[in-house]
């Protein structure tokens, strides 16, 4: 079955299903023409829609085992430059394919097998030009896919001083979004174990409740992560990261805090980094802040970016006396979109990077992390201690 796709079209079908890795594929044809070959075990509906700045195409299934898939094999031409794919929502899967050149999908269908159920899903794409791209693209509002409406939020309740501290630990990347990698490591499984046994060293010490921003392979946006921190009335955010950089050979912790620009070079690179696989997964939060909230938001941060200071210098003296390995500079400031909450004391703790033969040693050692989570819980309890100590010293 064939159906003309514009912005957005979605085919409906029930149940999961398993790619095809022999059959399927990404091929061009003569000088213009891109052909994407989707084969699965079966029907599943599915979505499809364009974005720009850069041009991409993404696909939404529910909900397709990628198991096995290599985008090395699958994707058979330079027109587009890349795609992922992977867990998004729970029960929905992602492939985003970055064009190298604006293109519109000219066809697409879903064929599927009366007698072996198996589907095969493909798309026609022929270049447009920049301006008609950039008028059709956008994603669709639907709201198995998408965050719900905005809606009135009562005001916090007043927390008791003697309260737990409710931390919010956020594990970088995830699903669609692997993060760094080297060898069979990847930055997101990484950080989750890290989250995990960091949740559970927190618990069990007393004074702390902990919520995580996920607790599985899936991938969350920058927003949402900031906006389950707020769901949950997280006092503390720490996100959680060993990015891969070989320039100036980076080892050891550090901890970011938020700037609008970057306190070095290689800040500068792992926040495009960040935000970019972001970008790379279908959201686009360039525009999110109009500029009266922006400015109001500003003046937030002023009062919460002391608390985040001092946060990050306790946070560093935590996992220093645990032993670290630290960063020469293990203070730094960097634009990370996920620090942008104004009114929680964020921080972005680069626990090592896997580029670090002795980072990627530690990070995959439970005895390491182990100690750096002890150290971070350290770090977080004086903190504490001296924010109270503090707090009546803040305008209110």
């Amino acid at each position: 079955m064939w159906c003309l796709a514009g912005t957005a079209s979605a085919q409906e079908f029930s149940g999961r299903a398993r790619i095809d890795v022999g059959q399927s594929r990404i091929t061009e044809a003569g000088r213009r023409d891109v052909f994407v070959d989707l084969h699965l075990s079966q029907g599943v509906p599915y979505r499809l829609f364009t974005l720009d700045a850069p041009p991409r195409l993404v696909l939404d299934f529910q909900e397709v085992d990628w198991s096995g898939l290599r985008s090395g094999d699958f994707l058979r031409t330079d027109r587009i430059r890349q795609v992922q794919f992977g867990a998004y929502v729970p029960g929905w899967s992602r492939m985003v394919l970055e064009l190298a050149a604006p293109m519109a999908v000219a066809r697409a269908g879903l064929e599927i097998d009366p007698e072996t159920s198996a589907a095969h899903l493909s798309l026609h794409l022929r270049p447009v030009s920049a301006e008609a791209f950039a008028a059709a693209a956008g994603p669709p509002y639907d709201p198995r896919w998408d965050l719900p409406e905005p809606a009135p939020l009562p005001d916090p309740a007043v927390r008791d001083p003697d309260a737990p501290l409710v931390v919010a630990i956020d594990p970088g990347h995830g699903g669609i979004d692997p993060g760094a990698e080297v060898g069979s490591a990847t930055e997101k499984d990484l950080m989750l174990t890290l989250a995990r046994e960091l949740r559970e060293v927190l618990l069990r010490s007393g004074g702390f409740e902990v919520v995580m921003t996920r607790d599985d392979d899936r991938f969350v946006s920058l927003e949402r992560r900031v906006a389950l921190a707020h769901l949950a009335g997280a006092e503390v955010f720490l996100s959680l990261h060993a990015d891969s950089l070989s320039e100036g050979l980076a080892h050891g912790a550090t901890v970011y805090v938020l700037a609008r620009d970057a306190s070095d070079t290689a800040s500068a690179l792992l926040a495009e980094r960040h935000d970019r696989a972001n970008l790379l997964s279908g959201v686009d939060l360039s525009a999110a802040d109009d500029q009266v909230t922006d400015i109001m938001l500003d003046l937030a941060r002023q009062e919460t970016r002391p608390r985040t200071e001092a946060l990050a210098s306790a946070l560093i003296s935590g996992m220093t006396n645990m032993g670290g390995p630290m960063n020469r500079r293990p203070k730094r400031s960097a634009a990370f979109s996920v620090l942008k909450a104004a009114d929680i004391p964020s921080v972005l703790i680069e626990v090592g990077f896997l580029s670090s033969p002795r980072d990627l040693r530690n990070l995959e050692n439970p005895v390491w992390r182990a100690g750096i989570a002890s150290g971070i819980r350290n770090g977080l309890q004086n903190w504490r201690k001296t924010d109270r100590a503090r707090r009546p010293l803040v305008r209110q």
